[in-house]
């Protein structure tokens, strides 16, 4: 189809957008007042670096998560607890592209513990605990030239990966932009990320070393395949200039399939070498509320053409974007972006193959298994543009096109389209929730709409990013609800309410809280100097904070504000700002601490105060900083409702 014709094929489809609601759709989405939506729906920020919550089927927003980018909202990668969370071997990187997501599962299925999120940009991995909703980890990934195929996990949380998107040459050495050199000297990396069963903290295991080519998507092996890793690949020419023509020559590139259970046997056996690095580790702790960073010094990787017999390639047509395994774990689906059918790969001829040696060749010293000895069948003429394929645990299949701006269904079995509904407009991926799993929850399939158009009010040059429900119960996809995303949105994932609602917590215990700086109560209260730092230790409670006048404070002072909300009831954080601070403020949960720097650049009275509405007299809950020229004499002092003689003073050190 040229670009004319999809552009009056997608103009066509602007005109008839209202026809494509009718019926019961919107007691479908109805959620009423009180009432809880049936899923939790998990969406990539994309260049936000942040991760969205929405309720399904309503389509509420309920929270954005702060992973990869700093937060004005709540202080995240602002205040002292967080920031060595963004720390990474390239300084402190508070922005991030994030991608994909990965719920936890225990035997194939999710079991609501953990979220994991990718960072694309600064090659990175992260941990959200679904207790609290936080980031609490984040993972840094050597030898990776951009994490895109991440962080895909296996059936028990065994793994999640990290490939790369961008081949480089390994540790980023310097070299040539000439395609003799990239042949020559860039490579691509499959880091394996170790999941502790019982803490989720992850750890590199090993690395894969591969050709120079781009890692696009991937999932894991379940069921029968379980043990494998499959990862869609594009620019197996190795083409390094205008890659939307170099990297688009060959009618078929790959599959990459990976055993990792072989490749783990390897690292135990110690036949794998070890890499000298450097990236960093980051970790939140839910006892003292504050990040810690580890700078890990070594990698172990392993080479497919030392060791042998544990990766393999598939071809598939053409520049493949999604790479998707069915319920069964016997179906692997690519996607070419640039085909005009949808292959589909099974499990037992991939290793029929392997054991017969059915290979057309190899890549690089990688054996290179003949397309039709892997192949299950194609689905003929399915759609333009095929992007990225989810399950309903119903023998069926849901398809995004991203050129003819539409989702598929079709029969895993016979391979025969079932049915097809427009999208609006443009779509990447799709999500059914538990779509990835043993057992998907179907009921729905969402698309994520890189277009809107006529869609929603006009917010001048962007408009907003989009999703779209559709309810798949019946035989008929049925279009039920738009509504907006935040950011870029690429991947989704949704688990039942059910399974997170009930352990989501509701307050930090003060009595557990060990943070350094910690109020206990009002009478721990005080300002100390050491130095050129002052220390307040400030508590926040309904509705007032302590100390709140406080003076003897000198330009130039670097003043730590360490805030204790004293609060223990759900859904009563306090923040805290004060006038002309460059960084934030601070949003504290009830039972916690955070921290916030404040360096004045000239004298004078500097209001602070609240900035959570939390009761009646939330106006009222504020206070002032005296602020004295550099070297002044006025000593340190402090005081919550009392007279000046009454203040408490503190001898200047």
């Amino acid at each position: 189809m040229s670009l004319g014709a999809v552009v009056a094929f997608q103009s066509c489809k602007m005109k008839t957008t209202e026809a494509a609601v009718s019926g019961d759709a919107a007691s479908k989405v109805y959620v009423a007042p009180g009432k809880y939506d049936e899923f939790y729906n998990f969406v990539s920020g994309g260049f936000s670096g942040q991760v969205s919550v929405y309720g399904l089927p309503s389509g509420r927003l309920l929270k954005v998560i702060p992973v990869f980018s700093q937060n004005p909202e709540n202080g995240y990668g602002f205040n002292e607890e967080t920031k060595p969370m963004l720390q990474t071997t390239h300084g402190y990187v508070p922005w991030d592209d994030q991608h994909h997501l990965a719920l936890s599962q225990t035997n194939g299925e999710h079991d609501g513990r953990w979220l994991f999120a990718n960072a694309n940009n600064t090659p990175r991995v992260a941990r959200i605990d679904l207790k609290t909703f936080k980031t609490v980890e984040i993972l840094e990934l050597p030898n990776s030239g951009g994490n895109h195929s991440s962080p895909f996990i296996t059936e028990n949380s065994e793994y999640i990966v990290g490939g790369t998107r961008f081949a480089v040459p390994i540790a980023n050495q310097e070299a040539a932009l000439t395609q003799a050199s990239f042949k020559a000297n860039f490579k691509s990396t499959v880091s394996f990320i170790a999941i502790d069963p019982n803490s989720g903290h992850m750890s590199v295991d090993f690395q894969v070393i591969l050709p120079g080519m781009d890692l696009d998507l991937s999932r894991a092996g379940k069921g029968p395949s379980h043990g494998w890793f499959f990862f869609s690949t594009y620019n197996t020419e190795q083409a390094n200039t205008l890659l939307e023509v170099n990297a688009s020559q060959k009618d078929k590139d790959y599959i990459v399939a990976i055993n990792w259970k072989k490749a783990q046997e390897y690292a135990r056996a110690g036949k794998g070498k070890k890499m000298a690095t450097e990236y960093y580790h980051n970790m939140l702790s839910e006892e003292n509320h504050t990040a810690t960073s580890e700078v890990v010094k070594e990698v172990l990787t392993l080479d497919p053409n030392e060791l042998k017999d544990f990766v393999y390639l598939i071809p598939c047509p053409k520049s493949p974007h999604g790479c998707d395994v069915d319920p069964t774990g016997e179906y692997i689906v690519g996607s070419g972006k640039l085909a005009a059918l949808i292959p589909v790969f099974a499990y037992q001829k991939i290793t029929k193959a392997i054991a017969d040696k059915a290979f057309e060749g190899d890549y690089y010293g990688i054996p290179v298994i003949k397309y039709e000895a892997a192949l299950h069948g194609e689905v003929k003429k399915p759609g333009l543009g095929p992007l990225h394929t989810e399950f309903d645990g119903k023998g069926n299949a849901y398809t995004s096109f991203f050129v003819s701006s539409e989702v598929v269904k079709w029969s895993i079995k016979d391979l025969k389209v079932l049915d097809r509904v427009p999208t609006y407009y443009s779509i990447g991926h799709l999500m059914v929730p538990g779509g990835d799993t043993k057992k998907p929850y179907g009921k729905y399939v969402v698309a994520y709409n890189k277009i809107t158009k006529d869609r929603y009010l006009p917010t001048g040059p962007e408009l907003t990013q989009s999703a779209q429900l559709y309810s798949i119960d019946g035989d008929k996809m049925q279009l039920l609800l738009d509504y907006p995303t935040i950011g870029e949105p690429h991947y989704a994932q949704a688990i039942l309410a059910d399974k997170i609602k009930a352990q989501s917590a509701k307050i930090y215990d003060i009595n557990a809280n060990k943070h350094p700086y910690v109020s206990m109560g009002e009478k721990g209260t005080k300002v100390t100097r050491e130095g050129n730092q002052v220390h307040v230790y400030m508590t926040a409670i309904r509705s007032h904070l302590t100390p709140d006048n406080i003076e003897g404070i000198q330009v130039g002072d670097e003043v730590y504000f360490h805030v204790t909300n004293l609060e223990q009831d759900w859904d009563v954080p306090h923040g805290f700002a004060i006038k002309h601070a460059d960084n934030a403020e601070l949003l504290v949960m009830p039972g916690e601490t955070n921290t916030l720097k404040f360096v004045p650049k000239k004298p004078g009275v500097y209001p602070f105060y609240c900035t959570d509405f939390c009761s009646a007299l939330h106006q009222e809950m504020q206070g002032y900083l005296r602020v004295s020229p550099k070297g002044s004499s006025v000593p340190l002092k402090w005081h919550t409702g009392k007279t000046d003689s009454a203040a408490a003073v503190a001898t200047v050190r």
